[in-house]
């Protein structure tokens, strides 16, 4: 045997060998588990692709303690280990493919910790696909139906016309081929295309802030138009005398030609006259602009189509509402008359009333298994202040019990914090309230 061959046949035996660790060897790699809410038709041996180029392949599925699915993958030692913040989404070639699937992994930045070999890429880092007849499933049998329709429609339309789509076919190419020269041609005038677009974009920005008057006027004229159909008779007949009536009109304009000089005479007297109603009339309008909201609601509050809920309803049982709350009424005014007292006490302290009912709402606002609970902390002065020292002075546990037992004090309004600078607290309400009423010293401990 030359030396040649040996070397030949050596070189197979290796190539042989290579391909035989390749094909059958482990492969190394790393393998991790992907949590998933669903399997989503994927199978053993599927890929694992980064943009597009696959670094792996699935090797288990298995059903989670948590009825969810755990996807054993294996990635090349090339792209693992895999960082934290890496994702994993299921892709297919097409929409109705069903066993074609993919994964497709977005690794995490390099600087992010590494994800140990064997650890678990969480359900909040997937993505399954949406299947077809998932995406079918979200419609209901209303849409299905207008859905069914559409398509037949398109039956429909195209059965026997495909000469006809062969002709468009045909001549669709010339057509984008001149919608390209004219599209050519806008581009080369570059400044009067943007003035175009420009100008078409204002114009689109004025009619969409109209657009409420834009759709009154496409109803108004469809209406129009429907009174018109339902006149037709009335309209011919209106069409037939027209040619009699413009010719009565030539003869009434002939005769208002004598009546124009001294028309131009009046025009020009009245000139100075007007200078400024223009202005006037312009404004008079905004003002009847601005009042026609005003004007539907208040049409829409005195008289409203159905019983009893406009003014006019309202009027018409006033009268016998008037004699049911009289001797009510009477009952009514005598009660505030002897309750004004009271009234006039509780109104200083309608500020320290209305503080406590809006935050009495946050004491039984805590709950638990049991149900709400309300926190309380008594609060017992611990201290009490030297006001030449500037100090607080510790109170024995006697002491403390003593300043509760202050019996017989009547605090002012605004009297439970200290007072402010601008002496608005605590109030007498401008002297109403006198020395048997409240002590306006009483003020809580400290500066």
């Amino acid at each position: 045997m030359s030396i040649a061959r040996a070397a030949a046949i050596g070189s197979l035996v290796v190539a042989i060998v290579a391909v035989a660790v390749l094909m059958f060897g482990g492969g190394g790699g790393t393998e991790y588990t992907v949590r998933m809410q669903t399997a989503n038709q994927l199978v053993k041996g599927n890929e694992v692709k980064v943009g597009g180029l696959a670094v792996g392949e699935i090797t288990d599925i298995k059903l989670s303690k948590d009825n969810q699915a755990d996807i054993k993958v294996t990635i090349n030692d090339d792209f693992a280990p895999l960082h934290q913040g890496s994702s994993v989404t299921v892709r297919q070639t097409s929409l109705p493919s069903v066993a074609n699937r993919y994964l497709s992994l977005q690794p995490g930045p390099n600087n992010a910790p590494e994800i140990s070999d064997g650890a678990t890429v969480d359900v909040d880092a997937t993505t399954n696909a949406v299947d077809l007849d998932q995406l079918f499933n979200t419609l209901d049998p209303k849409a299905r139906k207008g859905l069914q329709g559409v398509l037949r429609g398109f039956g429909g339309w195209y059965v026997g016309q495909s000469e006809n789509l062969q002709d468009t076919f045909k001549y669709l190419a010339p057509s984008l081929g001149n919608l390209s020269r004219v599209m050519g041609e806008l581009a080369r005038d570059q400044k009067t295309f943007e003035s175009l677009v420009v100008n078409g974009a204002k114009a689109t920005t004025a009619i969409a802030s109209r657009r409420d008057d834009l759709a009154e006027l496409v109803t108004n004229g469809t209406g129009f138009a429907r009174a018109l159909g339902q006149e037709n008779v009335a309209l011919g007949e209106a069409l037939a005398g027209l040619p009699g009536v413009l010719q009565q009109g030539t003869v009434t304009f002939r005769s208002l030609r004598a009546a124009l000089p001294a028309l131009n005479e009046l025009t020009d007297a009245s000139k100075p006259q007007i200078k400024g109603l223009a202005t006037f009339l312009r404004r008079f309008g905004n003002l009847f602009g601005t009042m026609r909201p005003t004007f539907a609601d208040l049409r829409a509050l005195v008289n409203q189509p159905g019983p009893r809920n406009d003014s006019v309803d309202l009027m018409r049982v006033s009268p016998a509402l008037e004699k049911i709350s009289r001797e009510s009424s009477k009952n009514s005014i005598s009660a505030l008359k002897k309750g004004q007292d009271e009234v006039e006490f509780f109104r200083p302290y309608a500020p320290d009333i209305s503080a406590w009912i809006t935050h009495f709402s946050q004491v039984p606002a805590y709950y638990d298994a049991n149900g709400h609970y309300a926190r309380v902390l008594p609060i017992f002065n611990a201290f009490r202040y030297d006001e030449a020292n500037n100090e607080l002075i510790a109170l024995a546990p006697g002491e403390r019990v003593s300043q509760l037992t202050r019996h017989g004090t009547r605090f002012c309004p605004g009297a439970a914090t200290q007072p402010a600078r601008d002496g608005s607290n605590p109030s007498t309400d401008d002297g109403k309230l006198g020395p048997d009423d409240c002590n306006p010293s009483e003020r809580p401990t400290g500066p």
